[in-house]
């Protein structure tokens, strides 16, 4: 599905970058700047700064980055969530564990992106957010996904660090059904019963073969369910479908 740049309708996305590292920063800035929607409204070395820029500068997307000197990008993510929810976060890091990745959108966060990603990712990230979207990592979403489908084992089943993955989900879960953090636009059109049910599929990680497999369809008709839930959902792809779905409810 074609991306829809906010510069067809003349909005300039307001960015503010933080990262604690110069030239990390500079290359971050250097990339933004050539971009006709993107405006760096300002940049802070750490968290701490990021509240107080936040504050005064109102942007539309903070570049985050999770470990800095004197307030984390957590800390100041919740911070700057409390006082302004329509700030769009995008949490921009090299860590990919658990715990940063549970925390910050816990804490607020509208994406969580790795700092190898495309610059082209990039600014789909920032857009998707600006627009009210979540937007993660591929492999983050894939993560998020497989935690979030272990709450539903039968604890019997659960081997032990499944059960501390768990108990971690758990305590953040009410914090990621809060208002604060309600990433998804509506569904412009509803699913079908089949398509809620190839979605549930999705979900479950079936490829479109063992879809077309599973419901006794042809792999063309496999297809289409997916590429018109793709459109209803407005999103990209099989992960962020799935996440989407999650989100919202549908599964």
């Amino acid at each position: 599905m074609p991306e829809q740049s906010t510069k067809e309708t003349g909005h300039v996305i307001r960015i503010l970058l933080v990262e604690d590292h110069a030239l990390t920063r500079m290359g971050l800035r250097t990339a933004l700047k050539r971009v006709p929607d993107f405006e760096v409204a300002g940049e802070a070395v750490n968290g701490e700064q990021a509240v107080i820029l936040a504050t005064e500068l109102q942007p539309d997307v903070i570049l985050m980055d999770v470990g800095m000197p004197i307030m984390d990008g957590i800390q100041a993510s919740e911070q700057i969530i409390a006082k302004n929810p329509n700030i769009r976060i995008v949490m921009l890091t090299q860590h990919d564990n658990d715990s940063d990745i549970w925390a910050s959108l816990a804490a607020g966060a509208s994406g969580y992106c790795l700092k190898d990603v495309e610059p082209d990712r990039l600014y789909t990230a920032i857009r998707s957010v600006a627009s009210g979207d979540t937007w993660l990592d591929s492999s983050i979403a894939s993560r998020v996904l497989k935690h979030y489908s272990m709450l539903e084992k039968p604890a019997a089943r659960e081997t032990e660090p499944e059960r501390e993955i768990t108990s971690a989900i758990e305590s953040v879960r009410p914090k990621l059904s809060t208002p604060k953090v309600t990433f998804d636009r509506p569904v412009a059109e509803p699913l079908s019963p089949r398509e809620l049910e190839v979605l549930h599929l999705i979900v479950d990680g079936l490829s479109n073969q063992q879809i077309a497999e599973k419901l006794f369809i042809s792999l063309a008709t496999a297809k289409t369910h997916v590429r018109n839930i793709l459109n209803k959902l407005a999103v990209d792809d099989r992960t962020q479908a799935a996440v989407h779905a999650m989100r919202r409810g549908l599964v």
